[in-house]
This record gives structure tokens, C-alpha cells and sequence, in this order.
């Protein structure tokens, strides 16, 4: 089967999003499907990565607020690459045009939505959360739900990373949903890569004594990860209790988190981790996660903190909650500082031993091969004999 990904969201210098879809390149060819991973670029070119493994890019307008990134803009550039790729699948990974033209477009291949992304978690429910419930702001945002019922009509297939969207997503009337866990790199992270020296010196490096807990946030800098309000809520818990927090990530919101942690006790914002082994160990030498954001459609770095036998402070919304495992590390009122805040003076109180032990037993976790091997047994159950000169569908999007 040839699939093709019109991907939004790849980036060279991406996060976990290019972290999954490298590995989906990788296996797609292991199980001998040819994968091309089409995306918006710097310029026209294409790349076999691998023998059936493609990254090809269009040259688009970068983003305005993320240099890294680009945009699709040219709906028939974007066909006519369809046309001369002639895949048997296509997968659109962006709620928004790219994923419309995607369905628009004229070919016989069955097609796929995977929702990396949650617009309505990430900014409306944000902006507005403080003023309206939920199902207000969704009477607000009516035209997008529209959107979404007219991208489920042009899809076979709308593919939700957890349980708590895929249940949002039904409820504002959308049918073709299957919920697919994406799962973290196999084979990287283990709770023996735990290094006792490591996790003393990053204890020194935020003045804090051997007994102490050493926090880890992972993750990009940007205003939905809410890690200023992690970093207030860290300050707040270590007034009662000998806490730290080391931040690892990049982004545009680093210059203000540094001025933040700056005045802060026992916090540091560190540089991004490229070397995945190094990643790993660090997770396994830290002793508990934190997680601000309850917009994350899976949150990879919650997964490979479970598979590193890591305990998890996350919010209780989103995909960082499905993570959550009782016993090993706490859940706390979403977008709440105050209740973040005393989610850490409890881990504390509770005995992170204890919960370490508890994650250490349950670290065998969902995998990216899981998730992917679910992923293209979908796909195949979608194809069907097509006539020989078939005619290309007519598709209409609402």
C-alpha cells in the first residue's frame, strides 16, 4: 500500500511530532508499505530516507510565529503532488485546510484524519476558560464543529490519540472515530537507565540537598504548555517542601520562562535535549514529571516518562491524563496553578519512593509500533476492490 501523509506539522527541527513521524517512515517500510511524508517547505524537493520511505516537501509561506515551520497555501499544488504520488491511502494530520483540500481532492484512495492537534483545547478553551464552561465556548465556536462534521464526511476515517477527545469529538457530532493510542519510541526508555550521579548533580544545580524531589518538565515553550504556570506553581510548593524543577524544551517562550525561573527558588530552564539516549536517562534519574498542559492529543513526553518508570503530575484533561497510573504520582485540577501547586506538596507527602515503585512495575507502556501496526490495519480494512476505470468521487465539504 502507498500511503501518503500531508503533514502540517513536520519540522527538521520539530519535537515529538517529527520524533513519531520518522518512526512511522521506519515502519511503514519494515512491513512493506511505501511512505511519503509530504509536507510544506522551504522549497520543492523529495527525499528517500529509506528504500519506500519519502520525505517530500512543497515550497509554502513559513508560519509568522514559528520560523521552523510552513504552511500549505496552494490547494491545486497541493492535488496535483497527489496526482503524481497516485497513493492508496491518504492521511491528513491538520484540522485545518490542508486537511479540507486533502479531502477535496480528487482521487480514488481512501482516506484517514489523525488529530495531532486540538485547536479548540490549545486556544479556545484557554482564552476562555475563565469566564465560560466548556459547552459555552463550544456554542461559541459552533463554526468549527461545522468544520469538523464536514472533514468527517470527507474522511473514512478520524483517528483520535485518547479516549477523552475521541468522547468530544462524537459528542459534537462527528461518526467515523476510532481512538488509536500513538504510544512512545520502543526500545529507548527503561527504568534501568537511572543515573543516581546525574540526578545529584542537577539537584546541586538548583541548591537543593540530596533528599529532596527533583521535577522534570518536558517539552516546546509555547503559552498552551502553561509552563509559567508550572514554574509559580513549583515556587509556591517549595516554600512548604524541599522541591525542584529542571525544564527542558525550546520555543519562543524561553526568554520570559528564563526571566521567570530567574526569580524563582530551585528552578532552572535548561536547552533542549537532541541526543535521545541522553533523554532517556535523564528521565529515568528524575523523580517525578510535570505536566502543565490539558491540550495535548497524547503527550509524548508523559509516555516516555511512564515507559522510564517515572511518576507523572498531569492536569486531569487531556492526553497527559491518559497517562495517569494511581498510586504513581498525582492529577490536579486543569489550568489551576493553586491545585498544581498542592498536587506537589502531596507527591511529597506521599512518598515518592513509593510511587516510583509503583511506576518502576508498570513501565511496560503502549509503543509507537503498537500504535502503528493498529494504524495501517485500519487503513487496509478501508480498501476495497476498485473498478478499473474508476471514476473519481465527487466530495463536498460543509
Amino acid at each position: 500500500m502507498r500511503i501518503v501523509d500531508v503533514c502540517a506539522f513536520y519540522s527538521p527541527q520539530g519535537g515529538g511530532v517529527k520524533t513519531y513521524l520518522e518512526r512511522k517512515l521506519e515502519v511503514a517500510a519494515l512491513n512493506g508499505h511505501e511512505m511519503i511524508l509530504l509536507a510544506p517547505g522551504r522549497e520543492d524537493s523529495w527525499t528517500e530516507v529509506r528504500p519506500g520511505a519519502v520525505i517530500a516537501t512543497l515550497r509554502n509561506p513559513q508560519m509568522p510565529l514559528d520560523r521552523r515551520y510552513h504552511y500549505f497555501a496552494d490547494e491545486p499544488a497541493l492535488h496535483a503532488a497527489l496526482d503524481r504520488w497516485r497513493p492508496d491511502h491518504v492521511e491528513a494530520s491538520s484540522p485545518w485546510s490542508s486537511a479540507t483540500w486533502a479531502g477535496r481532492w480528487q482521487g480514488s484512495a481512501t482516506r484517514s484524519l489523525v488529530l495531532h492537534a486540538d485547536p479548540l483545547a490549545s486556544y479556545a478553551y484557554r482564552w476562555f476558560g475563565k469566564v465560560a464552561e466548556r459547552q459555552t465556548i463550544d456554542r461559541w465556536f459552533d463554526w468549527f464543529w461545522r468544520h469538523l462534521r464536514g472533514l468527517d464526511r470527507l474522511f473514512d476515517l478520524v483517528v483520535s490519540p485518547n479516549h477523552h477527545l475521541a468522547e468530544r469529538l462524537r459528542g459534537g457530532g462527528l461518526r467515523n472515530i476510532a481512538t488509536i493510542p500513538m504510544g512512545c519510541e520502543p526500545g529507548l526508555f527503561s527504568p534501568d537507565l537511572r543515573d543516581e550521579p546525574l540526578r545529584e548533580r542537577l539537584l546541586r544545580q538548583l541548591e537543593l540537598p540530596r533528599g529532596a524531589v527533583l521535577m522534570l518538565g518536558l517539552g516546546r515553550f509555547a503559552a498552551e504548555k502553561r509552563w509559567a504556570m508550572v514554574i509559580r506553581a513549583v515556587e509556591q510548593a517549595s516554600a512548604e517542601r524541599p522541591v525542584g524543577l529542571f525544564l527542558v524544551g525550546d520555543g519562543n517562550g524561553r526568554p520570559k520562562l528564563e526571566k521567570l525561573a530567574a526569580r524563582c527558588r530551585h528552578v532552572s530552564v535548561g536547552q533542549p535535549i537532541r541526543d535521545r539516549v541522553a533523554l532517556a536517562r535523564l528521565l529515568a534519574s528524575a523523580d517525578v514529571l510535570v505536566h502543565g498542559c490539558e491540550s495535548e492529543t497524547f503527550c509524548m513526553a508523559a509516555a516516555e516518562a511512564r515507559a522510564s518508570g517515572l511518576p507523572l503530575i498531569v492536569p486531569n484533561l487531556g492526553g497527559a491524563a491518559s497517562q495517569y497510573l494511581p498510586g504513581a504520582g498525582q492529577h490536579y485540577s486543569a489550568a489551576n496553578g493553586t491545585s498544581l501547586a498542592e498536587a506537589i506538596v502531596d507527591f511529597y507527602d506521599a512518598s515518592p519512593a513509593k510511587a516510583r515503585a509503583i511506576a518502576v512495575a508498570h513501565a511496560q507502556v503502549w509503543t509507537m509500533d503498537d500504535h502503528l501496526d493498529e494504524l495501517f490495519r485500519r487503513y487496509d480494512a478501508l480498501r476495497v476492490p476498485a473498478p478499473i476505470e474508476a471514476a473519481p468521487r465527487v466530495r463536498a465539504c460543509a
